[in-house]
């Protein structure tokens, strides 16, 4: 194998000379060609793909600008030189003068590959084409599929192509193929995907010694100002030509369309217009979805029992009684202008908190653990069936840069060995990469900086603003009767949670992190007289009675939805806002044609990082549904709202609003899989760790089990020993609140020591008892999760048994084929020269004869 990709890289150094010496030999055509016929614009349709001819079709433009600046030679001349080492290649060029566009500025060229060209780079880059029908059977819908027809598209549409037997093309075996139309033969994405490769290495120059190569560094340069490939039509109608199928449209129709949310994708149809590693990004995001919709009832019905059993609830049924929550006076919750309170009057707060916190938390937060593996086991199952379905089993992501980048090889001066290719390559040593390095780090570490410092901005308002919001609730006469449920905790938790949104969506980044940090700063919060405080002059807040878990829940409400509106919002308008913009800056003479490739050049541009970030926000909002989903179980639900409508945001996007990417190959999702697999060990303990310490579950079972001396009710008295006592006198001077009282002591949440205890204030057993039911909790949920997880991804093979049946039926059958042509083209040639011998020897034998008679 490592033979093979060492011969592989060596055809593909020499493929740009193998194409310029081909070129060579047509370029005297090119360039001594006759001058092209006038031609009428108004004559073309605007929806033409092809060159003035109407035969060649445009595969890739090119437009640039004359700049009047002091460089304008330069880039003239530059632009000639690349454009004349495009035709020593073989490409043809046909240049659209700026007095025909529509700004009357811009200068277009259209670029068409050539069947030889096409031939030779496909050939070079290994690709593989189709040389006889397949015999294997398309798989089977399960016996209950008629259930699915309303999700289904029609079978033209899914499966755009028969299913083929495929080998990489060479030209020698050219007649193996099956070429049918050199028009169709190589799809419109291998076509641009070709001539990109040729544009990425094509030279245009020698400056300061260096060899200057790639339409990457002359778009850098503004030498050209844009490079893309053709969508094949306009969106909106089909093409006019019976020859040519306007991929696009069909697109359109069956997948950009927000009323065919519930319809499957066309991903066959995907890949042969975006190429595959666009095609898999919408594979894994479909995937992804469907696998959300299991999670996402489940997590419902975890949510619908906690809103059965609220009304039940032992917890909220005490702390809203008047003789049991309405008797217990709590500690004030900020010095000085905070009053005490009663504890009933978080009645409607601890309802809700019951919502998320309650007996299905703790199977919720399992599920999800085992939920994630099978995700992730299916999922290497659905990609290896996709890497058969594609052509992509022989595949390495290095087969398709195994030529170094062209700008990293103008860069480097040195050069060495290639251990596998025995060819010398270009080199950059470990000392000129040091300070590349250090860049990198300063600006991660400033990243991580400026995060940091929101975090702490977040904590310090929330921390500043409680007893503010406190003293004006307390004043405000209006307010007192929203009291009992818009309570000064809840006022501070939503307006921080929405600064907190805020910050993430300006730096979209580590906002798991975030929140959970947030939270877990309301943990440590002392004891009354002895309270925590940060910088030693914000008081650190307190849980509610009912529990923390309800803080964490509203915060990852709040920033999921909002995070995930605001991000659909903004794919779908900006592009579209854009577009407009650029569409009438540039539309200054209207009786001029609005050709083909105007209309693209003025959509907006997918760039190389569009699939990182499509990625990224998927992979962020895995963590919502992974790392915090024992906080909130409606995440997958929402998670799969969103998802079904950002696959039909991204489908319109690119569809409608974007410049067609070019066409690249790839036969995984990357890194991001590495990155799921760490979150999906990483939740496990996250998952954990909210129910046994941000969850009141583990300290009620402690009560139940341990504590509790009614057997009839074993909850019951649950909240009057969970909130230790403190004596007021011992509150500090300039904490205490203002005013006398009538009573002596008032409540908080600790598991402490009371007063006239010889150890006061200090932990209690119970304390302990509850810590190490905690710690217990933990370890047990951790080994029972992993164990799961061990044992599926055990039982889970990586490759289906019929995806490998299928992959050695077609290695045999296409092992057979070429061998089959082969063993002909050796008998054919054997009978050429036997037929050639016997003539010869006929030849011989009659002139032998001849002489002899002569004589």
């Amino acid at each position: 194998m490592v033979e093979e990709e060492g011969l592989r890289a060596k055809e593909i150094d020499n493929a740009f000379q193998m194409s310029e010496r081909m070129g060579t030999r047509d370029t005297s055509s090119l360039i001594s060609r006759e001058p092209e016929p006038s031609f009428q614009r108004s004559e073309q349709s605007k929806d033409s793909i092809f060159f003035r001819d109407g035969t060649r079709q445009i595969d890739f433009v090119l437009s640039y600008v004359e700049d009047t600046k002091k460089d304008s030679e330069l880039k003239a001349e530059r632009r000639r030189e690349f454009e004349q080492n495009l035709r020593k290649t073989g490409l043809e060029l046909e240049i659209e003068d700026k007095s025909n566009s529509e700004d009357g500025k811009t200068f277009f060229v259209k670029i068409h590959a050539p069947w030889e060209v096409l031939l030779t780079y496909a050939e070079v880059l290994g690709i593989k084409m189709p040389i006889k029908l397949s015999d294997i059977p398309r798989p089977n819908y399960l016996p209950l599929s008629y259930m699915l027809g309303p999700v289904k598209l029609p079978a033209t549409v899914k499966y755009p192509h028969p299913e083929y037997f495929t080998a990489q093309f060479s030209r020698p075996r050219q007649e193996l193929f099956l070429i049918e139309d050199e028009a169709t033969f190589f799809p419109s994405s291998t076509r641009n995907r070709i001539v990109y490769y040729i544009l990425s290495r094509c030279p245009f120059g020698v400056e300061e010694g260096k060899k200057k190569i790639g339409i990457e560094r002359l778009l850098n340069s503004s030498t050209y100002l844009s490079a893309y490939p053709l969508h094949d039509g306009q969106y909106w109608k089909p093409s006019k030509s019976p020859t040519h199928i306007n991929e696009r449209y069909i697109l359109r129709q069956n997948w950009a369309r927000f009323s065919y949310f519930y319809k499957e994708q066309p991903l066959d149809l995907i890949r042969d217009y975006y190429g595959e590693k666009i095609g898999i990004y919408f594979v894994f995001l479909g995937y992804y979805t469907e696998m959300l919709l299991i999670a996402a009832l489940v997590g419902l019905a975890c949510f619908i029992y906690g809103l059965l059993s609220m009304e039940n609830n032992q917890t909220s049924m005490e702390i809203c009684d008047p003789n049991i929550g309405g008797q217990m006076i709590m500690c004030p919750l900020c010095d000085e202008v905070c009053d005490y309170w009663r504890l009933n009057t978080t009645c409607l707060h601890s309802k809700f908190s019951h919502l998320f916190d309650n007996e299905s938390t703790v199977f919720f937060a399992i599920f999800m653990g085992i939920w994630v593996t099978l995700f992730l086991e299916f999922w290497k199952q659905r990609q290896a069936r996709l890497e058969y379905e594609w052509d992509l089993v022989d595949f390495e992501e290095e087969q398709q840069q195994l030529q170094l980048r062209p700008e990293f090889e103008a860069m480097c001066k040195l050069k060495k060995m290639n251990p596998v290719t025995k060819e010398m390559e270009p080199y950059m040593p470990l000392c000129h990469r040091i300070p590349w390095y250090f860049v990198s780090g300063t600006t991660v570490t400033f990243g991580m900086g400026l995060l940091l410092s929101s975090m702490v901005s977040i904590i310090v308002y929330r921390l500043s603003v409680f007893a503010t919001f406190a003293s004006f609730m307390e004043s405000e006469a209006t307010l007192q009767n929203v009291k009992s449920f818009f309570t000064p905790q809840l006022a501070t938790n939503l307006s921080g949670s929405c600064l907190n949104c805020i910050a993430i969506l300006i730096l979209n980044f580590f906002y798991e992190r975030i929140s959970a940090w947030i939270t877990k700063m309301g943990k440590l919060v002392g004891y009354p007289g002895k309270y925590t405080y940060m910088f030693n002059l914000w008081r650190s807040e307190e849980c509610d009675p009912a529990g923390c878990l309800v803080e964490l829940t509203t915060q990852l409400t709040i920033i999921m939805i909002a995070k995930q509106l605001f991000g659909n919002i903004h794919e779908a308008f900006q592009p579209l806002i854009f577009n407009w913009w650029r569409r009438r800056k540039s539309r200054t003479n209207s009786e001029k044609l609005y050709s083909r490739w105007e209309q693209d050049n003025d959509l907006q541009v997918f760039g190389q990082l569009g699939l990182f970030y499509e990625y990224l926000e998927t992979v962020i909002q895995f963590g919502f549904v992974t790392l915090f989903v024992a906080s909130f179980p409606l995440a997958p639900l929402f998670a799969l709202i969103n998802n079904i409508m950002e696959i039909r945001v991204d489908a319109w996007k690119l569809t409608t609003q974007y410049r067609r990417p070019v066409a690249a190959k790839a036969h995984s999702i990357g890194i991001w899989q590495d990155i799921l697999y760490g979150m999906a060990i990483v939740s496990v303990a996250t998952n954990a760790f909210i129910v046994a310490f941000t969850s009141d579950i583990i300290p009620r079972l402690v009560y139940f089990y341990a504590y509790s001396k009614n057997s009839t009710e074993p909850l019951s008295g649950y909240v009057n020993n969970s909130l230790s006592v403190f004596l007021i006198d011992d509150f500090p001077n300039h904490t205490v609140p203002m005013g006398k009282k009538d009573f002596i002591t008032c409540r908080y949440r600790d598991y402490r020591n009371p007063p006239d205890h010889e150890n006061k204030y200090v932990h209690n057993m119970q304390f302990w008892h509850v810590l190490a039911a905690k710690m217990t909790f933990i370890i047990v949920m951790e080994h029972i999760v992993f164990l799961f997880k061990f044992l599926l991804a055990w039982m889970i093979p990586d490759v289906p048994k019929d995806v490998i049946e299928k992959i050695k039926r077609e290695k045999l059958m296409t092992v057979k084929i070429i061998h089959d042509f082969e063993l002909n083209k050796l008998k054919e040639n054997l009978d050429y020269e036997y037929s050639n011998f016997i003539r010869n020897d006929t030849v011989e034998d009659n002139g032998t004869l001849s002489n002899k008679t002569s004589i």
